[in-house]
């Protein structure tokens, strides 16, 4: 099959890999450069703790796969909760993770604070441990992805921005190109290109802040604070802090953090530490969002496949949504196909759910 691809994150770049590896002509088109949308501005964290099974499954399927890439640092991730009803999610939690087989443990808040004496623990009621978490660089993944791509065979066309005047014609402004078949895996612009040929789709963008800041110097794992709903993770001898999630029109947003983000994120780290870290450099990106908060992968129309709606969690399941993607495509079978279809299947709404982007109550900002 002739297979077009449009996007060129991490979602877009592992479709396209796991395609040319069944012997598929592929052909990416990317508007801007590689990695240029929500995969550049990703935290990069990457875990498998999840109570659902399906989530679990994807979770572990994508950390197998980016270590097999060699993109995977191990760095464990721990999550917290100030309060009751936010401890007793956490505790079911790590219960529904513990029957799934995910590697995680209960800590008290002594047995936390004595493997991170960093950490402030007071006021913390219930805390998590996944032990085979770790992080990815975003800018190595899209990189690695690419080069192997191309290695394999696609075709890979940055600067060209693409419209569809068809499920399987890609126009650009140099031609006009038809395939048996095209994936589109372009973040918050999935939208408006798939509306061009009459789907609509349940998709909302909201915009997300990240900020590194200057060396610290502590041993701290990655951290989430469910109370507070904030997180950070190790990047190098500093730590990347993130929150600040807000709706947001994606024609009319800037990559710019807003400074009341750097003083409140600096804060949080302040009082879950002690440590009075400053702000090396901050940003912000889109991600998208569905009324369930469950991505939309599949197929939407005569040829024509989408590949969006991540709650922040594109990155770190690239890999393996992207095989599940391309098994699909060609109508072969992946090891998720059993459980995947009807949860992420696209077309289980029909585009004119009013919902609120950040409305999931187990959303984590941190993909």
């Amino acid at each position: 099959m002739n297979i077009a691809v449009v996007g060129g994150g991490a979602v877009g770049l592992s479709t396209a890999l796991a395609l040319v590896r069944r012997d598929a002509s592929v052909t990416v088109f990317e508007r801007d450069a590689l990695g240029s949308g929500a995969s550049g501005r990703a935290a990069g964290l990457c875990y498998d703790a999840f109570a659902d099974d399906v989530d679990a499954a994807v979770a572990a399927d994508a950390l197998a796969r980016y270590r097999d890439l060699d993109l995977f640092e191990p760095q464990p991730y721990v999550w917290v909760a100030r309060d009751g009803s936010d401890a007793t999610a956490v505790r079911e939690q790590i219960a529904g993770m513990q029957r799934n087989g995910v590697a995680v443990e209960a800590l008290t808040p002594v047995a936390l604070g004595d493997r991170y004496p960093a950490l402030d623990t007071s006021g913390i009621e219930a805390a998590g441990l996944a032990r085979d978490a770790g992080v990815l660089d975003p800018d190595a993944v899209v990189a690695t992805l690419a080069e192997e791509a191309r290695a394999d065979g696609a075709t890979i066309e940055t600067g060209t921005p693409v419209s569809l005047s068809s499920p399987t014609t890609v126009e650009t402004p140099a031609e006009t190109r038809t395939f048996d078949a095209v994936v589109v895996a372009a973040g918050p612009e999935t939208k408006p290109l798939v509306a061009d040929v009459g789907v609509s789709l349940a998709l909302k963008a909201y915009r997300a802040q990240a900020l590194v800041t200057d060396p610290v110097d502590a041993a701290l794992p990655s951290f989430y604070d469910a109370t507070r709903e904030f997180y950070w993770r190790p990047k190098g001898d500093a730590l990347l802090v993130g929150d600040g999630a807000h709706e947001v029109d994606p024609t009319d947003w800037t990559s710019a953090a807003d400074a009341e983000f750097v003083t409140r994120s600096l804060d949080r780290v302040g009082q879950a530490t002690a440590l009075t870290p400053a702000s090396d450099r901050a940003w912000a990106g889109l991600c998208t969002a569905t009324p369930d908060g469950a991505p939309l992968a599949g197929h939407v129309a005569d040829g024509l496949w989408v590949a969006t709606g991540w709650q922040g969690h594109g990155l770190m399941r690239a890999p393996a949504m992207g095989d599940y993607l391309a098994a699909a495509v060609l109508d072969r079978q992946n090891p998720l196909s059993e459980h995947l279809p009807d949860r992420v299947d696209p077309t289980r709404f029909d585009g004119s759910e009013t919902f609120a982007a950040l409305d999931d109550p187990t959303r984590d900002w941190d993909g």
